[in-house]
């Protein structure tokens, strides 16, 4: 069975109800992404988790 279509309907524009910017991280978010990034790679001692406030992982 076919479907009617109405040839003079205006094509559906773009995205409908997402922004042109959906999916495209701000620039707030890289930089504490890469901050966090940063931390992850950075040199870990113990005084450092210490001092960081961090949980007693050793029970």
């Amino acid at each position: 069975m076919r479907t009617h279509t109405d040839s003079t309907a205006p094509a559906p524009a773009g995205r409908g109800l997402q922004s042109p910017a959906y999916g495209v991280p701000s620039p707030a978010l890289l930089a504490r992404a890469d901050r966090g990034f940063a931390r992850f790679l950075g040199q870990h001692d113990e005084d450092q988790d210490d001092v960081a406030g961090g949980e007693d992982t050793q029970r």
